[in-house]
C-alpha cells in the first residue's frame, strides 16, 4: 500500500526575504503519515515548512516551499499511490510578480498583484482512477457541512476531513483537533476532540475499511 500525503504551509515568496503564508504546523498531516506508516504502508510525505521531523523508516519525507513544488512533487507521486492524503495548507493566491531584492519600505502603503495558485486536489482529483482513495480536508468557520461537501464533490474525494475554527482546540496550532468525516456516500462520522495522533488513526481506520470492506 503507497500513500501520498501533502502537510504543512506553503511560503509564497514576495522578495528574497517575506513570503506569504499561513499559521499551518503540519501537525495532523505528519500524524497521518505516522498512523499509515504504523498500519504497514509506504509513505511520501509531501511538506511545506514546518519544524516537524519523521520518526517512522516507511515514510519517504520530500521538502518544498511553495505552492508550484508541492504540485510538482505530488503529480510525481501520484499515480503509483493507492491513496491520496491532502493535509497541506496550500496558499490560494501567490504574488504575480517576486522581486529579485529586498523591496524597500518607502511611502504608507505597499500594493501587491496577486494571482492563483494552482488547486492541487482538484488538479490531481481529475486523473484519479477508480481504485485510487483521495481524501481532502476543510477548514471552515460558517456554513462547513454545506461548503465541505462541495469541495468533496469538486474535488473527486473519497472522503473529507471537516473541522471548524469555531471548535475550541481545533484547527491550527493545536496539539488536538476535532473532526467530522464526511464521505461521497452520504456517510457522515462525528469524532470528539482528539490528540492529532488519535484523530489520524480514526481517520486510517476509516480509509482502510472502506477499501477493504471485507478485512
Amino acid at each position: 500500500m503507497r500513500v501520498l500525503i501533502t502537510a504543512g504551509p506553503t511560503y509564497e515568496p514576495i522578495d528574497p526575504v517575506r513570503f506569504i503564508g499561513n499559521h499551518s504546523t503540519g501537525k495532523m498531516g505528519y500524524a497521518l503519515a505516522e498512523a499509515f506508516a504504523e498500519a504497514g504502508a509506504h509513505v511520501t510525505l509531501i511538506s511545506g515548512p514546518t519544524q516537524l521531523s519523521v520518526q517512522h523508516a516507511a515514510i519517504q519525507k520530500v521538502d518544498v516551499e511553495t505552492a508550484d513544488q508541492m504540485f510538482a512533487a505530488a503529480t510525481a507521486a501520484a499515480p503509483e499511490a493507492d491513496i491520496w492524503v491532502f493535509a497541506a495548507a496550500v496558499a490560494d493566491y501567490k504574488p504575480r510578480h517576486v522581486a529579485e531584492n529586498k523591496i524597500k519600505k518607502e511611502g504608507d502603503t505597499l500594493t501587491l498583484e496577486l494571482v492563483k495558485n494552482v488547486d492541487i486536489a482538484a488538479t490531481l482529483g481529475r486523473t484519479k482512477r477508480p481504485e485510487q482513495f483521495s481524501v481532502g480536508f476543510a477548514l471552515e468557520t460558517i456554513n462547513e457541512e454545506a461548503h465541505a461537501r462541495e469541495k468533496l464533490e469538486r474535488k473527486n474525494f473519497n472522503l473529507i476531513v471537516l473541522n471548524s475554527l469555531r471548535d475550541n482546540g481545533a484547527g491550527f496550532r493545536h496539539d488536538t483537533n476535532k473532526v467530522t468525516l464526511l464521505e461521497a456516500g452520504g456517510q457522515m462520522t462525528i469524532f470528539e476532540l482528539k490528540p492529532k495522533a488519535e484523530v489520524a488513526r480514526d481517520i486510517v481506520r476509516t480509509v482502510l475499511a472502506r477499501l477493504h470492506p471485507d478485512a
